[in-house]
């Protein structure tokens, strides 16, 4: 597991402001090479949130518009949530690279994805490590030792996560860690392009939780506040992994994964006495946890390479 620096973002500008080539170029396509990560952050929450809204307006949300998308709870978010979610952070990340690197930079990027070939460690290390800090924060705040999952569910992990990946984990990461991190990054360093990152990443959710995806009627500011900082705590562990794998966005969309799938599979048949906001509060504990010890232990540099 030798540390490495980042991957190139591709074959154009790496940063706000390009070259002076680029600058001079008029218009909105100008715009966007000058400004590539402002486009697709503010693109990224256009189009997810208006994608969103339907969803926001049903029965399911605000019960404005009288429709209930069909499917129970699963089926509901898999109609209402991921479509805005793919519009969002995936589609703006290949518009906005699409115009300011063309061909070369989808290509580029499409090598990135498919970034397989990472140590087998990496993959034995999120694959147990997610779970394994999880359960353990659940213990600690429930005071009592988990149960034993049934077969079923330990029959349902690796296939749920696998459709965890090809949902969440390609709707969001190409977006947030693919095109924005290493860009921010360079410009920036690893600890303040995470902390540009991490809130928006979870700001990005906030219309849903209007939804039954994020507990509403029930929901509270303190619901939402721990969830972004939640996400802020994720992000620098994100960084970390990303940055020490050499870029591997199978394995950064892998981390991300984990926790959905633990979660959405077997949380509440370990952990049945937990309520769902104690649930919340194993992945704030966990994750900030992780945040401060990868902080400490890199001194703030999260993996990354001491030239950038």
């Amino acid at each position: 597991m030798s540390t490495q620096a980042p991957v190139s973002t591709g074959t154009g500008p790496a940063t706000e402001g390009g070259d002076v080539r680029e600058n001079r170029t008029t218009g909105l396509r100008g715009g966007i090479r000058r400004r590539p990560v402002t486009w697709f952050f503010s693109l990224a929450f256009l189009l997810s949130w208006a994608a969103w809204t339907p969803y926001i307006l049903s029965g399911n949300g605000l019960g404005l518009w009288h429709f209930t998308f069909p499917g129970g709870a699963g089926g509901s978010q898999l109609l209402g949530v991921l479509p805005g979610a793919y519009l969002g952070p995936i589609a703006s990340a290949l518009l906005v690279t699409g115009v300011t690197e063309g061909r070369a930079g989808l290509r580029a990027w499409r090598s990135r994805m498919t970034k397989f070939r990472v140590n087998w460690r990496w993959y034995a290390v999120v694959l147990v490590s997610v779970p394994a800090a999880l359960i353990m924060a659940s213990t600690a705040l429930g005071d009592r030792e988990p149960a034993m999952p049934p077969a079923m569910v330990l029959a349902a992990y690796l296939p749920g996560l696998l459709i965890q990946l090809v949902t969440t984990g390609l709707a969001e990461e190409p977006g947030w860690r693919e095109f924005a991190m290493p860009r921010l990054q360079q410009r920036y360093g690893p600890l303040a392009a995470t902390v540009i990152v991490g809130p928006l990443w979870g700001v990005w959710h906030l219309p849903l939780f209007l939804t039954e995806w994020g507990g509403y009627p029930d929901v509270t500011g303190t619901h939402v506040l721990k969830f972004v900082v939640t996400a802020i705590g994720f992000s620098f562990v994100m960084t970390w992994v990303f940055n020490r794998s050499g870029g591997s966005m199978p394995l950064v969309m892998l981390l991300h994964c984990g926790v959905n799938n633990y979660f959405s599979i077997a949380a509440a048949d370990m952990f049945p006495w937990l309520s769902r906001e104690a649930t919340s509060n194993a992945f704030l504990l966990s994750a900030t946890t992780g945040a401060l010890i990868l902080l400490v232990a890199t001194r703030g540099r999260l993996g990354c390479s001491a030239s950038v």
